[in-house]
Order: structure tokens, then C-alpha cells, then sequence
């Protein structure tokens, strides 16, 4: 429930940022650089009148409003992890399917899945990334390939053990078709492990973009993220740290939350565990 409250809370702040917001994330101000966690500064509107803003989480290197850009980067960095999730799993359940059904596409399907998983994850994102021109659509790609051979050999081996349920072999015997087969009665046994997977899978995407987008060869500079933000802040780090430390606990909390949810949704659709409890 807490790692529920805290992802539904960060979902909220990515869909009201524009309300909340203090200013425009991609606002510069060079005479408001490197104000302190709220510091106020002056500015002239377009009709001339002098107004001060407070800074609650202090100002990068090019006087932009580190509040403003956490918030909009909750948009951005949760829309990536949820657009992982949904694309990993999708793709994932219709090869794991195809692979614990048809014997004859197991082996080759796995071998190329093991090939997939034999790359560590963030060297075949950087690989993919590398390849291509930076940008959102691009970052997802990237974090999407290395994730689906995981949901394939998960999906696959709940296939497996479905397959030789006697109310399958009746489904079979009684000419169902192979279609109605797996959407009836194996694609129902893969919903529950799929929706714990999927939780951990958002998490890990969320730190791999905010990884990326460190090193410098993720989301593009201009849109703020998380990871952006903690990578503009980390020259002048042992001087002003709060470039870092507000986004970095934003992201923390947020991956920590939906790894909880996800443990939780584990332990609530597991059988076993609830007939432990």
C-alpha cells in the first residue's frame, strides 16, 4: 500500500506539473545561477513589472529552477518506465507463447533469447542507443530489447507446465483451436506473474533512462529528466548538491516505491503465499 501511494503520488505530480510548476523547466536565468534551496530571485514580466520568485529546490548552472525541472522530469521519466513495461510485456507474452506451445519454435526462440540475455542490459542499451539518434522513442527501443528475453523465458515456462494440465489435453482433444486455446486457457495463467513482472520491469527502466541520460547519451539535454538533471549538476557537485541530491531522491523513492508494489502484488496473487498467511 505504501509503494502504491508513492507511485500514484508521482504519477499525479507528472500529470499536474504544469500547474505546479514555478517557472518554465527550460527557463534560463543568468543572473539567478546557482541559487541555494530557497533563494529568491528578481525577474521582469513582459509588461515591465519587477516580480521575485522563490527557488524551493534552488537553481542549475544556467539559472533554471530546479523545481520546475524535477517535477516535469516525473513526466518524462515514469512515461518511459510504464511504456517499457507495457511494451516489454506484450511483446514478451506473444513469443513466450509461441515458444511454450509450438515445440518446434522452442529452440530457436530461446537460443536467440539467451543470446539477447548473454549481453549485459545496459551495455546492449548503450549499444542501441549508440546507434541511433538520441530521443525518447529511442531510449525506449533500447530498454525494451534487453527486457523481453526475461518476460519470454518467464512466460515460457509458465506455458510449459500449463501444456500438460489435463484440461488443456481435453481442450485439444476436443478440436479447439489453437487460437481459443492459448487466449482461454493459458493466457489466464500468465496474467498474475506477468503484472509482478511488469512492476519490476517499470522500476528498472525508470534507473536505466536516468542512467542513460547520466552518462550522456540518453533523453536529449533540453527535455528535463531526472538523470538529465543530476548530469548537469555533477560537475559542480561538492559545491552545490542540491542539483543532485532533489532529483536523486525523487528517483529513489520512486523505484523503491514500485519495486514495493511489485513485491506486494507477488505476495497477494501468489497461491502459496496465501495460503501461508
Amino acid at each position: 500500500m505504501v509503494g502504491a501511494i508513492i507511485v500514484l503520488v508521482m504519477v499525479f505530480i507528472g500529470l499536474i506539473a504544469p500547474l505546479i510548476a514555478t517557472s518554465d523547466p527550460s527557463g534560463i536565468n543568468p543572473a539567478a545561477r546557482n541559487r541555494v534551496p530557497m533563494a529568491e530571485s528578481s525577474f521582469r514580466t513582459d509588461d515591465g513589472t519587477r516580480k521575485t520568485m522563490v527557488h524551493y529546490m534552488g537553481t542549475d548552472t544556467l539559472g533554471r529552477d530546479v523545481y520546475s525541472r524535477v517535477v516535469y522530469g516525473a513526466r518524462v521519466s515514469i512515461f518511459i518506465g510504464v511504456a517499457v513495461s507495457v511494451l516489454s510485456v506484450s511483446i514478451g507474452l506473444f513469443i513466450g507463447l509461441m515458444a511454450g506451445y509450438f515445440r518446434w519454435l522452442d529452440s530457436v526462440i530461446m537460443r536467440i533469447m539467451d543470446g539477447l540475455m548473454a549481453i549485459p542490459a545496459i551495455l546492449l542499451a548503450i549499444a542501441l542507443v549508440s546507434l541511433s539518434r538520441a530521443g525518447v522513442l529511442t531510449v525506449i527501443v533500447a530498454i525494451v530489447v534487453p527486457e523481453v528475453p526475461r518476460v519470454v523465458r518467464l512466460v515460457r515456462s509458465v506455458v510449459l507446465s500449463v501444456r500438460e494440465e489435463p484440461y488443456v489435453e481435453a481442450a485439444v482433444m476436443s478440436g479447439t483451436p489453437t487460437y481459443l486455446l492459448l487466449i482461454r486457457h493459458v493466457l489466464p495463467n500468465t496474467v498474475a506473474p506477468l503484472l509482478v513482472q511488469g512492476t519490476f520491469i517499470c522500476a528498472s527502466a525508470i534507473l536505466v533512462e536516468a542512467i542513460l541520460s547520466f552518462l550522456g547519451i540518453g533523453i536529449p539535454p533540453q527535455i528535463p529528466t531526472w538523470g538529465n538533471i543530476m548530469a548537469e549538476g555533477r560537475q559542480l557537485f561538492r559545491v552545490f548538491p542540491h542539483n543532485i541530491l532533489f532529483p536523486g531522491i525523487f528517483l529513489a523513492l520512486t523505484v523503491l516505491a514500485v519495486n514495493m508494489l511489485g513485491d506486494g502484488l507477488r505476495d497477494t496473487l501468489d497461491p502459496k503465499m496465501e495460503k501461508r498467511g
